[in-house]
């Protein structure tokens, strides 16, 4: 455990909270986190994953732009549901991703473990994508991707990363809970609006 591990631990859980709680603020902060990350995993030579910080890097510029145009009551954003056809598009180009990227790096490089940090990474810049675009189903992808980081960070002896992705566990479940809370909450307008005019 290094004291560049302990900033980024505190880093990206003052992100994801941010995320939680619908903050647009999440997405600076975030930047920061990803960055420290990739330094990381360069180090533990989980390739796949420093790219995936630095691909979040940009993402978070994503995030902030669709986040600042799409405020509720309050400053916080509006909770979407994700739609099938996007859903399946998402998840197959997520399949393709990782074949893909877990197929470079097995070949052409000296990566750990290849195919699961493929698959991680492949499936976190999904998940990523539709937490940019406020979707509620953001926060199920990404509690069981957590659990499998917990996993990948204890086989690479990065514990406190581990311990990290286990408190995501946690603050995701939290997400979950009060976004789909909020969208009951923005959807009771639009039913008693239905109901009225049947």
């Amino acid at each position: 455990m290094s004291s560049l591990e302990i900033v980024a631990v505190i880093v990206n859980i003052l992100g994801v909270w941010l995320t939680a709680q619908r903050i647009r603020w999440c997405w600076p902060v975030s930047v920061v986190a990803v960055l420290l990350y990739a330094w990381i995993f360069f180090g533990v030579k989980l390739y796949s994953d420093m790219l995936l910080q630095l691909v979040f890097a940009v993402l978070q510029g994503y995030g902030w732009w669709r986040w600042s145009s799409g405020q509720s009551v309050g400053g916080k954003v509006r909770v979407e549901r994700l739609p099938l056809r996007e859903a399946v598009l998402s998840l197959l180009a997520g399949l393709l991703g990782a074949v893909l990227l877990g197929s470079l790096m097995h070949l052409f490089t000296d990566a750990a473990v290849p195919w699961v940090d493929a698959l991680l990474t492949a499936f976190s810049l999904v998940a990523s994508f539709w937490a940019a675009r406020k979707y509620l189903a953001s926060w199920g992808l990404w509690i069981i991707l957590d659990v499998a980081y917990v996993g990948l960070f204890l086989y690479k002896d990065l514990q406190l990363t581990a311990a990290l992705y286990a408190g995501f566990v946690v603050l995701a479940g939290y997400g979950l809970h009060a976004w789909r809370k909020d969208l009951r909450h923005q959807e009771r307008p639009l039913a008693a609006a239905a109901e009225a005019t049947a």
